[in-house]
């Protein structure tokens, strides 16, 4: 027997199974950088951090498919940097992990924290031997 807590709705109605699909679709047209797509269903009122069973947003994904203008078309509808996955990993250290410069640039524009998460973006930049992520994360804002 599963334990888990089945997702629902903000007013306590369980997902169906067609809703549960719907929503993993949704992650999957970001991972394949749907941008046009992902803003005209945030548009249609899509929660800009919606959050997947693994703690991913749209903007973790994002950043980590190295979509820079999804990443910036989804702060600019307030997606927040400080969001935290499941196993503690943030946009910015997404991004910071794929070598991804304009998508760091955007992300500590934003606000973006280099010391949140577990391993935060410095330890990513530090451990994977990044110098540039490492500059760009020193470098004033």
């Amino acid at each position: 027997m599963d334990d888990a807590p089945q997702p629902r709705t903000d007013d306590g109605e369980q997902l169906t199974a067609a809703q549960l699909d719907f929503l993993a679709s949704v992650f999957d047209l970001v991972r394949e950088g749907e941008t046009a797509t992902v803003l005209g269903l945030l548009d249609r009122r899509l929660p800009v951090n919606l959050t997947n069973s693994k703690g991913d947003t749209l903007l973790i994904l994002a950043a980590y498919h190295k979509h820079a203008e999804l990443v910036r078309a989804l702060l600019e509808r307030g997606a927040d940097t400080a969001r935290v996955n499941d196993r503690g990993q943030t946009a910015l250290a997404a991004a910071v992990f794929r070598s991804s410069a304009e998508i760091v640039r955007d992300l500590l524009d934003a606000g973006g924290d280099p010391q949140l998460g577990d391993p935060d973006a410095v330890a990513v930049a530090t451990f994977f031997e990044l110098p540039e992520m490492a500059t760009l994360l020193g470098a004033p804002r």
